[in-house]
């Protein structure tokens, strides 16, 4: 093994001469005897570290894998450090997982370690959407909980999301506070012989209050009543959402709810999509098939962990037409500012909150509509920062992310795809009683504040190798910026990883108030963004585009559509992508 890097074969050894269970060590061996250099360097190369999503990988034998050993690392860490913080109190986190291969039994190691550290443990008794588990920490009055999924990453991917008081994901200082404990946990550290008698199984009880808490933030109840009927299709791509979204359509009043039987089985092997994200088209195939069976008014999807919905809408062509998460997060706070505005409940103190990569679009809405919107980094965490620092001083109405995330009110601190779903669902029906669709509404807001369109462009780069490439392609934009983009001279960078604005005309520089993030974005004169970000929880580098001009009638849709997409293509040929 003289090609294996000295540092990785050490890391082998300690696991081979360690305190792990003989199938793991036998899996070690077998790579060792077949010389399997990459599989080995990819186990090992690195720990697993919290990013914007908490821990997530492939599940395996190694560090840099979804393990019992890691999984009881961070466990035992996260325990550490909750009895550091809250050395003379009782201490309560709540667990639950989604539908992937072994979320249940990496759920049940979890709670096990937390146990053996006295922790008291409620464990939901069965999988449920993300959200809920937020919900919960701050109904129990939990010091931290945990949830056991990778959100949409492919079937072979899971993934430990770590949570706060507040129901929120761990953020500064809490999660390098946590990672440093973690990193001193040795395997024979881990206390993973379980206390029962610590262990408390919730289930119904938190369901039926927190759609209780949803169904309360309903604004246009009246209109739902008139348009109850309204044909919804529905998949949970064999995820948690089969649990509580037809709930809460149903609490809601909706009776014309279709949940797609080929994907409403909860499957970690998720057999009828590549990957079981609402973000890919083709994870909507079945749904769309059954929406034109059934002349429906909506589709709707969410992922495995249900904290994530895409949707599919008749455009003005009476096509089906996926619908992006820029324009899904554009209705929806277009909708809570309107319908709140109409019925004169809109105050001073209101406040929306978006990351720095989603539509522009939504600051240009809020600030029509006198409310202010925080821009933070890309992840929920961030969002709840806000909310966090302004409760009690400012009421949060909504917000979200281009990556199909929204929270509406605040009694989740998480990105909420039941919630979502709900007001996907009313927004429906309001848009019908008024005589129009959900892409009418959209026109209707282009109309008014301007057409932005928005692309993703993402790039996968497995393994240390990948990881190298993608640390070389942001030195290389942080060296060498783009001095025009489609035509549109470049004249500000930011850079959130030196937290510097630089006006590229005059030089002025000025600071960013937000966390160090390695992100980089570049503001054109006409008003385009161009955002480069390396994924926190998947081996990508993701480049976001958004282009914007006026659109003057309904009827030059089409044409100002083709317009910016071929300008997004522009910008996209300048930068090589």
């Amino acid at each position: 093994m003289s090609n294996l890097p000295v540092e990785i074969e050490a890391k082998v050894e300690q696991w081979l001469l360690g305190n792990y269970d003989e199938t793991t060590k036998n899996i070690l061996k077998n790579l060792k005897e077949q010389n399997d250099t990459t599989t080995l360097v990819d186990a090992f190369y690195k720990d697993l570290e919290f990013g914007t999503g908490g821990l997530r990988g492939i599940m395996g034998v190694g560090s840099n894998r979804i393990n019992k050993y890691t999984i009881g690392m961070a466990t035992q860490g996260l325990a550490n450090y909750l009895l550091q913080c809250f050395p003379d109190e009782t201490i309560k986190v709540a667990i639950a997982h989604d539908s992937r291969n072994q979320s249940d039994y990496f759920a049940q190691i979890t709670a096990h370690v937390f146990s053996a550290n006295g922790i008291e443990v409620y464990f939901f008794d069965q999988l449920r959407p993300t959200p809920e588990l937020s919900f919960a920490i701050r109904h129990l009055g939990c010091k931290s909980g945990v949830v056991l999924t990778a959100s949409h990453n492919p079937k072979e991917y899971n993934g430990y999301k770590a949570y706060w008081t507040d129901g929120a994901q761990l953020v500064a200082p809490h999660d390098k506070n946590v990672i440093a404990e973690v990193q001193k946990i040795q395997v024979d550290d881990i206390k993973f012989a379980k206390d029962d008698s610590k262990i408390h199984v919730i289930g119904k009880d938190i369901d039926e209050v927190y759609l209780d808490k949803i169904k309360a933030l309903s604004i246009s109840p009246e209109a739902i009543k008139k348009q109850s009927d309204i044909k919804i299709v529905y998949t949970p791509i064999h995820g948690t959402g089969v649990v509580l979204v037809p709930q809460i359509l149903e609490k809601m009043g909706f009776t014309n709810v279709h949940v797609l039987e080929a994907q409403a089985t909860p499957d970690g092997n998720f057999p009828t999509v590549v990957y079981p994200n609402p973000e890919e088209a083709e994870a909507l195939t079945l749904a769309l098939a059954k929406a034109k069976e059934l002349d429906a008014d909506l589709v709707m999807a969410t992922d495995p962990d249900t904290d994530r919905v895409g949707i599919a809408l008749k455009n003005h062509h009476n096509e089906w037409q996926l619908i992006n998460g820029n324009q899904t997060g554009a209705l929806l706070v277009h909708y809570l500012l309107d319908a709140l505005k109409n019925k004169q409940q809109l105050e001073d103190k209101h406040y929306i909150v978006k990351t720095i990569v989603t539509t522009e679009l939504i600051d240009t809405m809020a600030a029509s509509y006198g409310v202010d919107c925080f821009n933070t980094l890309t992840g929920f965490k961030h969002i709840a920062s806000i909310i966090r620092e302004l409760e009690g001083k400012r009421k949060f109405i909504g917000g979200g992310e281009e990556s199909y995330g929204y929270m509406i009110g605040d009694f989740v601190r998480d990105k909420d795809a039941v919630a979502s779903c709900a007001f996907l669902a009313e927004m429906t029906a309001v848009a019908k009683d008024q005589g129009k669709t959900l892409f009418d509404q959209l026109i209707d807001i282009y109309l008014e504040h301007g057409f932005y369109l928005e692309d993703l462009v993402s790039i996968k780069k497995e393994g240390k190798a990948g990881a190298d490439a993608i640390k070389q392609m942001m030195e290389d934009f942080r060296l060498n910026p783009p001095q025009s983009l489609a035509g549109s001279e470049v004249i500000t960078l930011k850079d959130y990883q030196s937290r510097t604005e630089t006006n590229l005309q005059t030089g002025a520089t000025r600071p960013i108030d937000l966390p160090v993030s390695n992100v980089l974005q570049f503001f054109t004169a006409d008003g385009s963004k161009v955002s480069a970000r390396p994924s926190g929880t998947e081996p990508k580098i993701k480049f976001y585009f958004g282009v914007k001009t006026t659109l003057e009638n309904r009827e030059a849709f089409d044409e100002v559509h083709a317009q910016l997409k071929a300008k997004i293509e522009a910008i996209k040929a300048d930068l090589n992508l």
